[in-house]
């Protein structure tokens, strides 16, 4: 295997905080190691494009306290196509970059295992994603601080909904999966969640409604996951006014705020040990893997598994909200 002697980092897909803190570590890390850094701006267009710049440590000073990230992401259609990343391949070469390190959710690790299969080029991946959906790590970066955005809202929201009695749908992000609304939930102190992995399974809104959950409160809030599957709060809200008109129902989209902000210290943390690792990876000779976390110990997960689309559910959160809301 060529040595590795100068590695590119990218940020791609949506941005969550503490990708700041990853690009810290891995520059920092692999300067270290001896490595040269090249940062990679928006994305994989940026590869495509050939928008890269020779990164030394003071370019990631005082970052690490900065939500989004520094170097940029955008979604790139082109990168699917064998021109686009014949285009970006290009770029490498021309660039000297002989390793990749992809910070990023479901997409951007599917475009990189597509890019490694296609070229053969070193990749590994940092799981930057504030929905917590990628398999084989315990939490992603960004997710504790978008739940610590989500819970402190709810905690706003609750003040107004005692004051007028009412039944508010919050909706939080989660196409796919429900972890920010199930835990959102909990750590609010809301009534129920409504989530994509239990719609086809059980009418979760007529089961709250049904369940009494609001005979003794004076406010009720539930979290609805974004998901088309769900409705959205806004499909929830309509179908609670035609079937339950008595209710005075509210609804909230918190949206993008939840991707912003100060990353949290367990955020930090996290995308330090995570850049560290996948530096340390590449100069293993490792490649084709994520780095996750598991039971508080660093691991690898081969993008195979980290993008299979089934993180499961605890159903021991489902059972603790449903006894905690009565």
């Amino acid at each position: 295997m060529p040595k590795i002697n100068c590695v590119g980092v990218i940020t791609s897909g949506g941005d969550s905080p503490g990708m700041n803190a990853a690009i810290r570590a891995v520059t920092r890390a692999a300067i270290y190691s001896g490595l040269s850094v090249k940062a990679v701006y928006h994305g994989y267009r940026g590869l495509i494009e050939g928008e890269i710049k020779l990164f030394h440590t003071e370019n990631v000073s005082n970052i690490i306290q900065r939500g989004g990230t520094i170097i940029k992401t955008a979604r790139c259609p082109e990168f699917r196509t064998p021109e686009g990343r014949r285009k970006a391949y290009e770029n490498m070469v021309k660039e000297q970059i002989d390793a990749l390190v992809v910070i990023g959710g479901d997409g951007s690790l599917r475009g990189a295992r597509a890019f490694a299969e296609d070229y053969n080029v070193p990749i590994v991946g940092i799981p930057g994603t504030i929905d917590n959906d990628l398999c084989g790590t315990d939490s992603t970066i960004g997710y504790s601080t978008a739940l610590n955005t989500i819970t402190d809202a709810v905690d706003k929201l609750r003040d107004t909904a005692s004051s007028h009695e009412r039944l508010f749908f919050v909706e939080v992000m989660g196409r796919e999966a429900g972890f920010l609304a199930l835990n959102g939930a909990i750590a609010s102190g809301a009534e129920a969640a409504i989530i994509p992995e239990y719609v086809f399974e059980k009418d979760q809104l007529a089961e709250y409604i049904e369940n009494g959950f609001r005979k003794t409160k004076n406010s009720s809030i539930v979290l609805v996951a974004e998901s088309e599957v769900t409705g959205g709060a806004m499909g929830v809200a309509e179908r609670v006014k035609k079937e339950y008109p008595s209710f005075n129902v509210r609804v909230t989209i918190l949206g993008h705020i939840q991707r912003g902000g100060t990353p949290s210290a367990e955020d930090r943390i996290l995308a330090s040990r995570m850049g560290v690792a996948a530096v340390a990876a590449l100069i293993d000779g490792q490649r084709n893997v994520m780095i996750g976390i598991d039971n508080d110990t660093i691991v690898q997960v081969p993008f195979s598994q980290a993008i299979k689309k089934n993180k499961p559910i605890d159903t021991g959160l489902v059972d603790a909200l449903h006894m905690l809301s009565i």
